[in-house]
């Protein structure tokens, strides 16, 4: 069997794990107070642009997502997100655990569309009952989107200025935000994402990490944050097993070269399944690639490839998801040409 199914079904980068076990004996402080921590957000720093942002390390998305947004929150409002949203979909109501509602927005191709935010943010102060309902007081974006598609420059910058204009936090969930920044289809950079969020994080989990997500503040991070992290039980004792982890893919330029290999596989995979004849439910430029199959052809090709339901398409036809990652072989591609899709 092969496995296109997600990209953190492998355990972590070696080099990683490397400085793990060679950092192994060290005794250090908890908490995010040692010396690895440190010179991790200073390396982030660097590569965001942003000398004097707040960084703060946990070890999941869906708890980062939990914990920013109730941190960033007053108790009677909400975040604005698509309807595709992760925070939306597959959080199993998370967001809404913390007492905060997700507020959907169409989408179009897993993204928001600026003019249609505007106009929703506008609708709802025009509302002469707005005060009896849960205000939007947050915009949640991820990079890629659930679908694997990806926002212009153009676009964050349009978002962006709504958000000020509203005086409300744009928070950009990047837990494939290396896949997207490698994308040859982009035109983002990780500095245009410190410049035009409030708060995002840079994914560990799904590219290279054991586990850890990276939650950045450009400028100032809520007051007493890290207070916040521990009460919804989010602070790691062993802070020093995430720095290491950041603080070894952002050595070297590793963070977006094993990207960067992720996106090379998923273009080699997008070709076979282009030459396989397969319908694509919508254009993806990152590692995530959907394809509609006839259910049939399903159930032959899970005997030798693991791959993700996505969505019924129809009756007879279902919408499957192929991910590549960091660790991704050229073999696998190669051995997944050679199945019958027919």
């Amino acid at each position: 069997m092969i496995s296109f199914e997600n990209d953190y079904i492998q355990g972590a980068h070696p080099e990683v794990l490397k400085r793990l076990t060679e950092t192994n004996l060290e005794p250090l402080s908890g908490y995010g107070a040692d010396p690895y921590c440190e010179s991790a957000r200073e390396k982030i720093r660097r590569e965001c642009g942003c000398p004097e942002a707040e960084i703060h390390f946990l070890v999941g998305g869906t708890q980062t997502n939990a914990v920013v947004i109730d941190a960033m929150l007053k108790g009677y409002e909400g975040v604005a997100a698509a309807d595709t949203g992760h925070v939306a979909v597959h959080e199993a109501g998370a967001v809404e655990y913390t007492g905060h509602k997700v507020l959907t927005i169409p989408h179009h191709s897993g993204k928001i569309d600026p003019g249609e935010l505007k106009e929703y943010l506008e609708g709802f102060y025009q509302d002469a009952n707005h005060e009896h309902m849960v205000f939007p007081g947050m915009v949640y974006l991820s990079h890629p989107t659930e679908l694997g598609t990806l926002y212009s420059r153009k676009e964050l910058e349009e978002i962006s200025h709504i958000c000020r204009e509203y005086e409300i936090p744009l928070f950009l969930d990047g837990a494939r935000l290396g896949y997207g920044l490698m994308s040859s289809d982009t035109d983002v950079t990780l500095q245009d994402v410190a410049q035009l969020c409030d708060v995002f994080y840079i994914g560990g989990t799904k590219v290279g990490a054991l586990c850890g997500e990276a939650v950045v503040f450009p400028e100032k991070a809520p007051r007493h944050f890290l207070t916040s992290v521990k009460q919804h039980g989010a602070l790691l004792a062993k802070g020093r097993l995430l720095g290491i982890q950041f603080d070894t893919l952002f050595t070297d330029n590793l963070y977006f070269d094993i990207s960067r290999h992720a996106i090379e596989r998923a273009e080699e995979l997008k070709r076979v399944l282009q030459e396989k004849g397969c319908t694509f439910a919508w254009e993806s430029p990152t590692n995530q690639q959907f394809v509609i199959l006839e259910d049939s052809t399903v159930r032959r090709l899970k005997e030798h490839v693991v791959f993700s339901f996505w969505e019924k398409a129809d009756e007879t036809h279902t919408v499957v998801r192929f991910v590549t990652s960091w660790a991704t072989r050229k073999e696998e591609i190669e051995e997944l040409s050679r199945m019958d899709f027919s």
